[in-house]
């Protein structure tokens, strides 16, 4: 069991005092792309993932969106490695993605900084240390974040994941399995909303 209060986190994007809570339960994005937004955790969204990548029935969000204006950073929570990074190029994915490895409690876990631009996954390596603060990418425009808006999917997992991608959505037969895999972040990221 991870004993989460064990570490002092830092943030993943420097918040403003003010943003604005999406409800993506209705199926828009309603913020602007020079505001900062949080979209939620285990929420339920019909009408956003509207291309073939989601089969039509993976609608529950299981990581937390960040949105912000393009070139927004994006920093490690602690200290880790590189687990790996790469271009997700299908249309509504996760576009330029970087997966980082930790140790918390003794037990690994993995975070995806998702929607990223494409010098994030510059001059990468691999089992490359990062330091708690350092920057890991910046939020990328629609053309290098898979279409969308302005944002960063930053999502935990204690599953190793195979490649440089994690589902960051899934189907609702799959929530409860999906939810133990993919713990809440707020539990690195504090009470965000």
């Amino acid at each position: 069991m991870i004993n989460w209060d064990s570490e002092s986190f830092h943030p993943v994007v420097d918040l403003p005092d003010k943003y604005k809570i999406l409800d993506l339960t209705q199926g828009l994005w309603n913020s602007d792309k020079s505001e900062f937004s949080i979209g939620k955790y285990d929420e339920y969204r019909p009408g956003v993932y509207n291309t073939d990548l989601f089969n039509g029935n993976r609608n529950i969000h299981v990581g937390i969106d960040i949105g912000g204006p393009v070139g927004t950073p994006c920093m490690s929570f602690m200290d880790g490695k590189i687990y790996d990074f790469g271009y997700n190029s299908e249309a509504g994915d996760y576009g330029n993605v970087v997966l980082t490895e930790h140790k918390i409690s003794g037990k690994l876990i993995w975070a995806l900084y998702g929607h990223l631009d494409s010098e994030s996954i510059m001059n990468k390596s691999k089992g490359q240390s990062i330091e708690k603060g350092e920057i890991i990418g910046h939020f990328g425009d629609e053309q290098a974040n898979g279409g969308w808006e302005p944002h960063l999917h930053f999502q935990l997992s204690f599953v190793k994941p195979e490649t440089h991608d994690l589902p960051g959505v899934v189907a609702k037969e799959e929530r409860e399995s999906a939810l133990k895999k993919y713990p809440d972040p707020r539990l690195v990221l504090g009470p965000i909303y």
